[in-house]
């Protein structure tokens, strides 16, 4: 049986395509947590080769987006609300360095990163309350330019591998949930920490937008 938010591919840069048009299927919740991929199937209905589909399989697997299960299957992972508090208490830890680091940087460079974020984060107004695959971009986009804005390149690496993990948190609430979360305004307050220039205040900024984000999940 074909999957939903799936279609068939050009003939180009196929993998990438693949890659692309799972994760958006999974992450949009078209295809639910537990969902088993059968590669025959999957194969056909993107009009690829299986080890086409493979490829982007295994990077799906190391995004956490996929999880190994019974009989060698991969299946869409499940979280639990454990999963959920430690996915946001790791996000805290590493924001929350970057944000303490780019208010830290002197006058000057602290002015041009804020004037950064601010750009990413009017960029969050995105006019098509539809537009979930624009909107949950646009809002990752704040997150990973703060951290690579710190100058820590093992940090972003670090927020980077949490890239799959931070959009199964979407599909764990439900959009209607997550789009609270989306708010241009809770970033907002981020930056204008950061702008302050005080890093303990910044820090404390993230870990409050943390836990307010998890609060809307659970």
């Amino acid at each position: 049986m074909p999957l939903s938010g799936l279609s068939g591919l050009e003939r180009t840069n196929l993998r990438e395509q693949a890659l692309d048009s799972l994760r958006r299927a999974i992450t949009s919740g078209a295809i639910p947590p537990g969902t088993h991929l059968v590669e025959t199937e999957l194969s056909a209905q993107l009009g690829i080769s299986r080890g086409t589909l493979r490829e982007a399989m295994r990077q799906l697997q190391q995004e956490r987006l996929l999880t190994l299960g019974a009989r060698g299957r991969l299946a869409v992972r499940h979280l639990e609300q454990r999963d959920l508090t430690e996915i946001f208490a790791v996000r805290g830890a590493l924001e929350g360095l970057a944000a303490e680091a780019v208010a830290s940087l002197p006058e000057a460079d602290r002015e041009k990163a804020v004037r950064r974020l601010r750009s990413a984060v009017a960029a969050m107004d995105v006019p098509d309350e539809e537009a979930f695959d624009e909107r949950i971009e646009a809002d990752l986009k704040v997150h990973r330019l703060l951290c690579e804005l710190s100058g820590n390149r093992t940090l972003l690496h670090q927020w980077e591998s949490l890239g799959g993990s931070i959009r199964m948190t979407i599909v764990f609430a439900g959009l209607e949930r997550a789009v609270r979360n989306m708010d241009s305004s809770r970033h907002a307050i981020l930056v204008d920490a950061i702008a302050s220039g005080d890093p303990a205040a910044a820090r404390a900024a993230v870990l409050e937008h943390m836990r307010s984000a998890e609060s809307n999940l659970s």
